[in-house]
């Protein structure tokens, strides 16, 4: 069953008539409702296409976070073979909001590293609502590492609301552990591409996205906060999200104006959790372009090149 946002209740009572009417002729072969169902799934296809050419930064948060986008794990699934998890970070635990290991992607090795949400009640406990702590960004280091070690170039998904806020996380080093993250990312010697598929929030985001380069689906979000937490400490209430969102510049378009995006990977109309299959290769289409661009460049110039690249973000805002 199709979950329909708030903004999408007028596209949800049309859609909702046509299978009606489809019911309707299945019950009933008499029935011939052919061409009144025609029409309004051509209503229907028009009113997706409008709705979606004008969303707003707080509309465009919502579908980065629909519940039925796909999730890290649905890409490892699609787009990588021979997929090994490696678990733990050698010194406290295995974090489950952080997932990775070793695959081949296209026949090429790489060293996949992203946030999974999970799909069902089960799984978004499990996972901890892709919120990580210390330990999965200190599992993240150990594989860049490795891949490093191996000469493997690193594939990152980033959909995560933020590093889990907890006190444990905080008493285990959670601030240091993003950082050192950070440093890791700019320091190894292999190609990163960063994709972020749903929602990139906060330092716990960035922790996987300092790569040669980072790549945005249409309708994903990326920000220093989310706009709740933004409204509460700017406006002192919650209710003020719409604006907090406006203001915080968080889609991919207005990052990819900014130069803090690289690139926008356009998703199926009506957005990615419509044709998961569709948004599945043409992000594996761009990760392939991405990885060709670096394949022959020498490790010192990439470095280089990384460091340039983070340093010039915000000097100069058109």
């Amino acid at each position: 069953m199709q979950t329909y946002l708030d903004f999408e209740k007028p596209l949800a009572e049309l859609e909702g008539k046509v299978r009606e009417l489809q019911h309707l002729a299945q019950t009933n072969e008499a029935t011939d409702i052919d061409a009144e169902v025609g029409t309004l799934r051509g209503k229907a296809t028009k009113l997706l296409r409008e709705t979606y050419k004008t969303l707003t930064p707080w509309q465009k948060t919502q579908v980065a976070r629909h519940p039925e986008r796909p999730h890290t794990s649905h890409y490892i699934e699609s787009l990588i073979t021979d997929f090994t998890p490696l678990c733990g970070d050698r010194s406290y635990g295995d974090d489950k909001a952080l997932i990775g290991g070793m695959g081949r992607f296209r026949g090429r090795g790489v060293m996949i590293l992203g946030t999974e949400k999970g799909h069902s009640t089960e799984g978004r406990v499990k996972h901890n609502f892709g919120m990580a702590r210390p330990e999965g960004y200190r599992k993240a280091q150990r594989l860049m590492r490795l891949a490093e070690r191996f000469k493997m170039p690193i594939l990152t998904f980033v959909d995560t609301a933020g590093a889990y806020p907890g006190v444990g996380a905080e008493e285990r080093g959670q601030a240091e552990a993003i950082a050192r993250s950070v440093e890791v990312c700019l320091n190894v010697k292999v190609p990163i591409i960063a994709v972020i598929i749903g929602e990139g929030g906060s330092g716990g985001a960035v922790a996987l996205a300092v790569g040669d380069q980072v790549m945005m689906l249409e309708h994903s979000i990326y920000s220093v906060i989310s706009p709740e937490a933004c409204s509460s400490i700017l406006f002192k209430t919650s209710d003020r999200a719409i604006d907090a969102a406006e203001a915080l510049k968080l889609t991919a378009q207005d990052l990819y104006r900014l130069k803090v995006a690289d690139r926008i990977i356009e998703e199926p109309v009506g957005g990615a959790h419509r044709d998961t299959v569709q948004t599945l290769m043409r992000v594996g289409d761009a990760i392939a372009a991405a990885l060709e661009k670096f394949e022959n460049v020498p490790p010192d110039i990439l470095l280089e090149r990384r460091r340039d690249k983070f340093l010039k973000i915000g000097r100069t805002i058109s």
